[in-house]
């Protein structure tokens, strides 16, 4: 066995630090597990790594210690209930039938770079019954065909487990399985067209260099009609995108770029097959495949852009686990499908797994990484009663969680919806980019004929030629692909900063904001507001006061509400419970009728900024309430700032809790005790001087002014209703992605306008040069397709995320 570097760079020269694990380079611990390998005594961290790196050695496969660039996972002692991949049920729903056997897609977390992938492959392979293993390490999926009636999936599995590489089921795999088919035949395509038009242009060159015409007839016909074998399954194989594209678009009665495309390809490939047929002085094959080659390519490219953008849905697909294990009455467990799941249940979840279904937290204290949900990298405490959400994943130390919401009602599936709802819009500016490439087909294709007929008075040698090259140098693909390019990668670049696009247009109204309003509670504030003090009155006690307001606040979403959820006791139930919005709860506590809220509301008092609780005329007990600023406010608000952003801060809140936030927080422009039409007034208000105004809020009380407002952005932990008002969903309450997603914006704007420009400049001085015969039909090509890189190219800088 070769000796693993300390830093695992490949080099076999340099020996591991004695402190860490010989396998996966873990700290080893005080009495380490000890073997013999290689003629020296190696330390590790467990005896899993050592059996692990034991029989690695006796596979003969220890190359794997030179080749990774990467330490490897600590393998588990914890012996997983792998029989549950037997099931048939789990097999059903999850292999499919293949020649010989079935074959399964499953997810592992231990895959760290290609050696990773290298080992597996060679170590599920030797499993007799096994018929075909392929690891790929950058997705962390492996796909395993087996034959049944010779080894059971848990046996293969077993030995990946006792590797460190412990298995998942992969949901969503289905849809995986179409888009590595469809990416799959796009590299086909792709393939053929770069070989065929290598080909076609090398032939054409022997063609284009005989100046002198020494070459003979039969030499010439020859190399024509290779080219011509060549040509075909380009123009119609590689080419078929553009061609069926075409036909829709006839169909549809609608012309776009395929329609100008197709007309081009065929054109020069029907031409040069009638001038090979009749002898004639010249062939087009060169430009018909050269431009199939550099168009597919482009759309490669602008595919790219879109996956990025679908990446946020795809993930949040794969995040949901095919099973759960559910804990019994008698305290047993059992694996379940997620549709037997039902609130209520209890549901284990061991370290590193998926959580499947939204709930509260039961045990004292438990981590959960939150990156797919919120974008925030770091794992997030918890403590017993907080919300866990389905996707998450369970930190250094199992959990257990009562299930609030399963299915479709996870905040995981609401995520998926608003990412779907934003892919699938189309914005006006878009539309618009599209009618406007429709007409220009229509011009061009009309220009097309008066240009052949005034060089076929002209000059008939030439009118076929020049009119190809006039065509081809015209598509309009650059145009169309300004702002869909831009649009996909955008969004991409959104959902990596952890915010979802809901409402029309959300980007484009975005980049126009001068005006930011913010909310306080939840907002500015952290959400987690706390009673600092309770003074009662007429003699009730603070804790029947407290009872009384847990009673009306239960199942609130205000914000403020918060302060009085605590599931560790036991709250009395409030029955005709009705929301004044703007001033307080009101319902019948114990037989008797009760408000909290707003003292005018409760108890016909003056405001002074607390939360009062009385009948509506006398005062039983009053609460100070303390909310904390958000840690990453301060930065936030300096970084809108920076931007050139007019910052207010609209509240309902009391005006000393008001003035005392804006003070910290250097917001010049503060607003208390404002109802939400007050709110709504005072966005008219900014937006009648003409501002762009944005308003950032949570909460029920925000959503008329989140609608009313010219842009409007969400907390994600905010109520429904304010969510479906926002036009943009903040996934976590992060404020800085929102000066983040504003540059974002005016990024996008500006690219937009640059691949316009360009477009439209590159038309202008390329469509005359080619009507007056200065432009060859593959130059024309180049051109074009160029072009059209060009533009697809720039929209990707858009998937570089800044912070």
């Amino acid at each position: 066995m070769n000796s693993v570097p300390a830093d695992f760079t490949g080099t076999a020269s340099t020996t591991l630090a004695t402190s860490a694990c010989f396998h996966c380079n873990e700290a080893l611990p005080s009495n380490p597990a000890l073997a013999e390998l290689d003629g020296a005594e190696r330390a590790f961290c467990c005896d899993g790594c050592a059996a692990a790196a034991a029989w690695i050695r006796d596979a003969r496969l220890d190359d794997y210690y030179r080749l990774r660039s990467a330490p490897a996972a600590r393998v588990a002692t914890d012996d997983s209930d792998l029989a549950l991949w037997d099931r048939e049920d789990i097999l059903a729903e999850h292999a499919r039938a293949v020649p010989g056997g079935r074959e399964l897609t499953l997810l592992t977390n231990g895959m760290r770079c290609a050696a990773c992938a290298w080992l597996i492959d060679r170590a599920i392979a030797r499993e007799p019954g096994v018929l075909e293993v392929s690891a790929n390490a950058v997705t962390g999926r492996i796909r395993i065909a087996w034959d049944p009636a010779r080894i059971r999936l848990s046996t293969a599995l077993r030995r990946l487990q006792s590797l460190g590489y412990r298995p998942w089921l992969a949901t969503g795999d289905a849809g995986e399985r179409m888009r590595r088919r469809e990416r799959n035949r796009w590299l086909l395509r792709l393939g053929i067209a770069g070989l065929g038009a290598m080909q076609a242009m090398m032939f054409a060159e022997a063609l284009y260099l005989d100046t002198r015409g020494t070459m003979s007839l039969a030499m010439r016909d020859f190399l024509r009609w290779i080219t011509f074998l060549v040509s075909t399954p380009v123009v119609f194989y590689a080419g078929w995108p553009f061609l069926s594209g075409c036909w829709r678009e006839l169909r549809h009665r609608s012309l776009g770029m395929d329609t100008l495309i197709t007309t081009s390809v065929l054109l020069a490939y029907v031409a040069s097959v009638v001038e090979t047929i009749r002898g004639g002085s010249q062939v087009w094959y060169d430009a018909a495949v050269m431009f199939v080659f550099l168009l597919l390519l482009a759309r490669m490219l602008e595919q790219r852009a879109r996956n990025t953008a679908s990446a946020q849905v795809d993930a949040l697909a794969r995040a949901r686990p095919a099973l759960a294990l559910r804990e019994r009455t008698d305290g047993t467990r059992e694996h379940v499908p997620l549709a037997a799941l039902q609130a209520g249940d209890i549901v284990c979840i061991a370290s590193g797994e998926h959580v499947p279904a939204d709930g509260s937290l039961l045990d004292h204290h438990a981590t959960f990484a939150e990156a797919l949900l919120t974008g925030e990298s770091h794992g997030i405490g918890k403590t017993a009663g907080e919300p866990i959400y389905a996707g998450t994943i369970c930190g250094d130390r199992p959990a257990r969680i009562r299930v609030t919401a399963t299915g479709q009602a996870t905040r995981l599936s609401q995520l998926a919806r608003l990412a779907e709802q934003a892919q699938a819009h189309r914005p006006p500016l878009a539309r618009t980019a599209d009618r406007i490439a429709t007409w220009f087909v229509l011009a061009m294709l009309a220009a097309a004929v008066i240009v052949f007929f005034a060089w076929r008075s002209h000059d008939p040698s030439r009118a076929l030629e020049v009119t190809l090259s006039l065509l081809a140098i015209s598509c309009p693909c650059a145009l169309s692909l300004a702002v869909p390019a831009a649009l996909a990668s955008a969004n991409g670049t959104l959902a990596k900063l952890g915010m979802l696009p809901v409402g029309a247009d959300a980007l484009d109204r975005l980049a126009g904001v001068d005006h930011v309003v913010f909310d306080k509670t939840g907002t500015l504030g952290d959400g987690s507001p706390m009673i600092d003090d309770v003074a009662t009155f007429d003699g009730v006690d603070p804790d029947t006061a407290l009872r009384i307001a847990r009673a009306l606040e239960h199942g609130s979403t205000h914000p403020l509400a918060r302060a009085f959820h605590d599931p560790a006791i036991d709250k009395t139930a409030a029955s005709d419970v009705t929301t004044h919005r703007g001033k307080g709860i009101e319902g019948v506590v114990d037989g008797r009728r009760w408000r909290i809220g707003q003292a005018a509301f409760a108890c016909a008092g003056n405001d002074d900024g607390a939360i009062w609780l009385g009948d509506g005329e006398h005062a039983a007990a009053r609460f100070a309430i303390r909310e904390s600023e958000r840690g990453d406010a301060r930065e936030a608000l300096a970084a809108l700032r920076r931007l050139g952003i007019d910052l207010h801060l609209s509240s309902g809140d009391s005006q000393a809790a008001v003035e005392r936030l804006a003070t910290r927080l250097d917001i010049g422009d503060a607003h208390a005790r404002q109802s939400p039409e007050d709110k709504l007034a005072f966005v008219r208000h900014l937006q009648a001087s003409g501002s762009n105004v944005a308003m950032v809020g949570d909460g029920l009380n925000d959503a008329p002014v989140l609608a009313g407002a010219d842009v409007s952005i969400a907390v994600g932990e905010g109520a429904a209703l304010a969510q479906r008002s926002a036009d943009l969903v903040l996934a976590s309450p992060a404020l800085m992605r929102i000066p983040a997603a504003i540059a974002l914006a005016r990024r996008t704007r500006r690219i937009i306008g640059e691949n316009f420009a360009w477009a439209i400049g590159y038309n202008l001085l390329a469509l005359p040069l080619a009507a007056m015969g200065m432009v060859t039909p593959w130059i024309a090509a180049l051109g074009m397709s160029l072009s059209s890189l060009a533009v697809t190219l720039n929209a990707l800088r858009l998937t570089r995320v800044r912070a």
